[in-house]
């Protein structure tokens, strides 16, 4: 009975190895915890898959970039949700609820099965009762007709085997009721005890379940916990390296910003300063440049300067 309630509290889902990608199913259960992996070397592969490596550090980059550890803690919370989930998946309350009533039920069957030996066996002694009242009946009846043997002196010696036959015939007949009444009290208490062991196999293998369904659950539950916990610890540690990473570009944009009004201001000092050259260069140019004359003026000059060329400023 042990076994079926066993069997019948599997899942067919659980059936097959946890880890992902592996389809093999599980072993023949035994004593102890349901195994959830098909092997030794999967549960080791789940766990190493599950454990986060370090982050790398790449050409360039420091070791405590602020992005790679937002990314690590971020597949960790992954990790920790995924398997929170699957724990509560693999432990739901009502699939719990079932196992406990299926336990409960062959408690009950096992208590009806041992009420019903108990009523066999009372109704064998009951018989028995009434076997050896006939036995008793018979004997006194021997015992009467053995009175009226020895008070009829004269009887036949035919008389005398007739009851001699009587008496083996009862014997045998009261021997051969004994020995089957004693066979069935001993086949109703073998049959009585065998239904205590039952009731009690039961009833421990419903409290070990009962037991180790407590224990998953809270563990479930604390496991939910941590990794809501991790959850808001990794969301609290995003948010500060997001100020922080605002905080420093906003900063460089505000240096950009000033480098680049103190290069314009540089510029319009150029320039304003060019202009003031350019001012100066004009206003000494119109003071060398002669005035306009007339053309033939302008001919007697240019032979002037022609025949004279060191006259010129």
């Amino acid at each position: 009975m042990t076994s079926q309630l066993s069997a019948s509290t599997d899942d067919p889902a659980a059936a097959i190895c946890r880890r992902p990608g592996c389809s093999q199913p599980l072993p023949a259960p035994g004593r102890g915890r349901t195994r959830q992996f098909c092997s030794d070397d999967c549960a080791r592969r789940y766990h190493n898959d599950a454990r986060l490596p370090a982050p790398a550090i790449q050409a360039g980059r420091a070791a405590d970039d602020p992005l790679d550890s937002l990314d690590t803690l971020t597949r960790q919370a992954a990790v920790l949700i995924r398997t929170a989930r699957e724990q509560a998946a693999s432990l739901d309350p009502a699939r719990v609820r079932a196992q406990i009533a299926e336990a409960e039920a062959a408690r009950r069957r096992a208590e009806a099965a041992a009420v019903t030996a108990g009523a066999r066996a009372a109704e064998a002694e009951a018989e028995t009762q009434a076997l050896s009242e006939a036995f008793t009946a018979a004997r006194d009846a021997a015992g009467a007709a053995e009175t009226a043997a020895r008070q009829a002196v004269g009887a036949a010696q035919a008389t005398q085997d007739e009851l001699a036959r009587l008496h083996r015939e009862s014997a045998t007949q009261i021997t051969a009721m004994q020995a089957k009444a004693s066979q069935e009290i001993t086949a109703a208490r073998q049959d009585a005890a065998r239904h205590a062991r039952e009731r009690d196999d039961a009833l421990t293998a419903a409290r070990e379940t009962t037991r180790s369904a407590e224990t998953e659950i809270t563990r479930a539950r604390q496991a939910e916990t941590d990794a809501r916990a991790e959850t808001g610890r990794v969301r609290d540690d995003a948010a500060r390296e997001r100020d922080a990473l605002q905080a420093h570009h906003q900063a460089q944009f505000d240096t950009a910003r000033a480098l680049t009004d103190a290069e314009r201001a540089r510029a319009e000092r150029a320039e304003a300063h060019l202009d003031t050259e350019r001012a100066d260069r004009r206003h000494l140019t119109s003071q060398l440049t002669p005035p306009a004359t007339p053309a033939g003026n302008n001919q007697a000059t240019t032979g002037k300067r022609t025949r004279n060329p060191t006259s010129q400023p």
